[in-house]
């Protein structure tokens, strides 16, 4: 699977805004008659943000030389995107202005494996570009999986949660999580356009996995930030954990992961569990990946 160019991500992904959005949820009248397409149309999301028509369809084919962030905000405005979405697009019409070099190695810096090393109550885990895994403390290695094992380039969350069998069967609510961590890697593809590892992972999940492919072109982002997840354990039975996401200062393409357990709750019962059985193992993987 080639990387798409940049023009055809942005006109993708006005498409589908455009698409989930009706005109009585914009604020406009009723069209009159059988509507051609679903949600608005161009010339509608061209009145609400106030610019011609023409300039808006340059716009969705790609032609984003010169635009403005008054126009860009604009249109953010009308097709009533979320903060996430909206930095999206501006990425998407500015490919080239914050892209940084995906081919040399990633490496977790010592200060950050160290604290990986340092939470023993909780499972932690720091990912890089397009999900890879750089490091995880014992506890994650104890509730996910064996990603030291792997070869390294199949050390990936999104690998993961689509190609791995047990991995529909851990999270309880799998469609959910999985459906986040598609948006994360749109999220990421828009900062990274041209990054070839990027359209090698996406081709391998689109071909072995249908759920993937169809969430993939629907050209939803997501930044994860906090929240809950609910798990179904081998060993340790159910667990519900709260997690937190930072960008470690200095590495803006790596996510840090800590998870929360309410106080003498059976998750924190279940992690103990976790803590104690053998095959929790390694605390870290090497810390370095392409």
């Amino acid at each position: 699977m080639s990387q798409p160019v940049p023009e055809t991500d942005i006109r993708d992904f006005l498409r589908t805004r455009r698409a989930r959005l009706t005109p009585e949820q914009a604020g406009l009248a009723p069209y009159p008659g059988a509507r051609r397409v679903p949600g608005l149309r161009r010339e509608e999301v061209a009145q609400l943000a106030g610019v011609s028509v023409d300039y808006y369809v340059r716009l969705e084919r790609g032609r984003t030389t010169a635009v403005s962030a008054a126009v860009l905000n604009a249109v953010a405005h009308a097709l009533q995107l979320d903060d996430t979405e909206r930095d999206h697009l501006f990425a998407l019409a500015d490919p080239t202005g914050q892209e940084t070099d995906t081919t040399t190695a990633q490496r977790a810096r010592p200060g950050l494996l160290r604290v990986l090393e340092n939470v023993t109550d909780v499972p932690a885990l720091l990912l890089g570009h397009r999900l890879d895994v750089l490091a995880v403390n014992h506890l994650a290695r104890a509730l996910y999986d064996d990603f030291e094992g792997l070869p390294a380039g199949e050390r990936n969350m999104a690998r993961y949660l689509f190609l791995a069998p047990q991995a529909r069967d851990l999270y309880v609510d799998w469609h959910e999580t999985a459906r986040e961590n598609v948006g994360m890697l749109r999220l990421y593809a828009s900062h990274h356009p041209r990054d070839p590892r990027l359209a090698q992972l996406a081709g391998e999940l689109s071909a072995g996995d249908g759920d993937f492919r169809r969430w993939w072109s629907e050209h939803d982002v997501y930044q994860p930030k906090y929240g809950s997840k609910r798990y179904r354990h081998p060993f340790a039975g159910d667990l519900t954990l709260g997690f937190e996401a930072f960008t470690p200062i200095g590495e803006p393409d790596q996510t840090l992961g800590l998870y929360t357990v309410e106080p003498g709750s059976p998750s924190e019962n279940a992690l103990r569990m976790l803590a104690a059985d053998g095959t929790a193992g390694s605390t870290r993987t090497d810390g370095t990946r392409p």
